[in-house]
């Protein structure tokens, strides 16, 4: 449903949903005469009165060049926002014209949460019913459900509450296969035959064919928004693998890393510290190359915090239309300079790189598949709960070790030691991607308007350089060659930019 605000209405303020599960997506016309606002981002561009092709925000662009995310409630598109966690807009007529006002506010501050002593010892089992509620009512009974699954916390939390409820049947657990030492496919089908689910595993693709292509343009086709995560390409190389996939429930483990805070690591305290000095020689990214060494003393504190891309300098060259991001990120740095390092990362991380770049590839698979996609972790009433413990539930402090509480109920389960298990995630061998692929995703980017094309070459042919070579920043520069491919099949492909 897509509502609307008409000039001369009384003042309107719209508020995200507490976690994320339900971003709001804003349009407000040129002239600033048409304001619209939906849960469905789809919907709301398919909308009559938002005015097609949409135009492309080069401030949006920069973002996602220089920081790998757009920060909410910017967008890659002109007139086009979105309302993400803490965030809200007031809405009003004034001189004849609708005028908008954005503000922010982290909603899981420390002092919202019970003292140690006066909360009750969790429940494991409140803690999986809960979860359980959380994702079944969110289930379309006439649809096969999925549940993208790893040897992490929080699927297997989920995957945990579906067995306890019985769902063995009706839920089927799918995991991606990874190259190397960081593969969770097999630890996954052993977790599956445990709990009693069914499983699937995907493959990666490294060599591009016609019938990978066609998926892969009618995904860029689909998607709302450009997203530049590792995992991009793989999504519509999954609904070739699995077509069941389309029009079915997919649930996904993300979307706690706000209320459950995401924990420094033991670097970032005296990174963040050197970084409040040494980014104050902004002038320098005018001259430094993406790959340089020095690059990463340039950063803000807030950019430690998942962002990335290409220096200021190499922007310009591939985006003559460039804005610098460094005055935004300064600006949050300085608001939350005197915030405990626990907090402010888990706002800047949370709020932006995990909502706008992590989830917002399951949002844009989602709707490319036509399917409903499920956050338990995201919905209110789990982010109520988490948010309000005490953080020695959820948090170590002096070992940086996160999720507490659901680290001791796996374990307690089904005798999964994430300890012992280790940081992994669903990875991608980007690197051969580019390689076996180079011509197709040079002649994607050389097509697209938004790039010079003859400085874009010329920085593409350095980084694929440093790419092949054992060097500190060889991955750096694979992702940026596979970030400007990612954007370019954006541009060109579509049907908002180009229909």
């Amino acid at each position: 449903m897509v509502e609307s605000y008409n000039l001369n209405d009384n003042e309107l303020v719209l508020n995200s949903d507490l976690a994320g599960e339900y971003p709001i997506y804003v349009y407000l016309s040129e002239n600033r005469d048409v304001l619209l606002y939906s849960y469905s981002i789809t919907e709301l561009l398919e909308n009559n009165k938002v005015q097609k092709p949409l135009k492309v925000s080069n401030k949006g662009i920069s973002f996602l060049l220089q920081s790998s995310v757009i920060p909410p409630p910017l967008t890659a598109y002109q007139n086009i926002y979105i309302l993400g966690i803490g965030d809200k807009v007031k809405i009003e007529t004034k001189n004849g014209k609708i005028q908008t006002n954005f503000s922010h506010i982290f909603p899981f501050t420390a002092d919202k949460r019970e003292a140690v002593g006066s909360y009750p010892k969790p429940s494991y089992d409140d803690v999986i019913n809960l979860l359980a509620d959380a994702t079944i009512k969110k289930l379309d009974k006439s649809k096969k459900t999925f549940l993208f699954h790893s040897a992490g916390k929080d699927s297997n939390s989920i995957a945990l509450a579906l067995a306890k409820a019985g769902l063995q049947n009706k839920v089927t657990l799918v995991t991606h296969r990874s190259k190397g030492n960081l593969d969770e496919s097999v630890m996954s089908e052993k977790i599956a035959k445990k709990l009693g689910f069914s499983h699937q595993v995907l493959l990666e693709v490294d060599k591009l064919e016609s019938e990978h292509l066609d998926f892969i343009n009618d995904y860029f086709s689909k998607a709302p928004f450009p997203c530049v995560d590792n995992l991009c390409l793989a999504y519509p190389l999954y609904a070739q693998q699995i077509p069941s996939l389309f029009d079915s429930n997919i649930i996904f483990g993300d979307g706690n890393d706000s209320h459950m805070i995401s924990p420094p690591s033991p670097k970032d305290p005296l990174r963040t510290k050197v970084t409040s000095f040494t980014s104050k020689l902004s002038f320098f990214r005018n001259f430094i190359k993406s790959e340089n060494i020095f690059s990463s003393l340039l950063r803000t504190p807030a950019e430690w915090f998942g962002q990335s891309g290409f220096s200021l300098k190499d922007c310009r060259k591939v985006f003559p239309d460039t804005v610098s991001v460094y005055p935004y990120w300064k600006g949050e740095s300085q608001k939350r300079s005197n915030w405990d390092l626990f907090y402010f990362k888990s706002d800047i991380y949370s709020t932006r790189v995990i909502s706008e770049k992590m989830i917002r590839k399951l949002f844009n698979f989602s709707e490319y598949l036509g399917g409903n996609i499920v956050l338990p972790f995201a919905s209110k009433e789990v982010a109520e709960y988490f948010s309000s413990m005490p953080e020695e539930y959820l948090f170590d402090r002096a070992q940086f070790k996160n999720k507490i509480i659901l680290r001791d109920l796996l374990k307690d389960k089904i005798d999964l030691d994430s300890d012992e298990v280790g940081k992994m995630g669903w990875s991608y061998d980007t690197a051969s991607i580019v390689n076996n692929n180079w011509d197709i995703m040079l002649n994607e980017i050389n097509n697209c308007s938004l790039w010079d094309t003859k400085e874009a070459n010329k920085v593409l042919v350095r980084l694929k350089g440093t790419m092949n070579q054992e060097k500190k920043y060889s991955q750096l520069s694979c992702r940026l060659i596979y970030r400007l491919y990612l954007l370019s099949m954006w541009k060109n492909r579509c049907k908002y930019l180009n229909g």
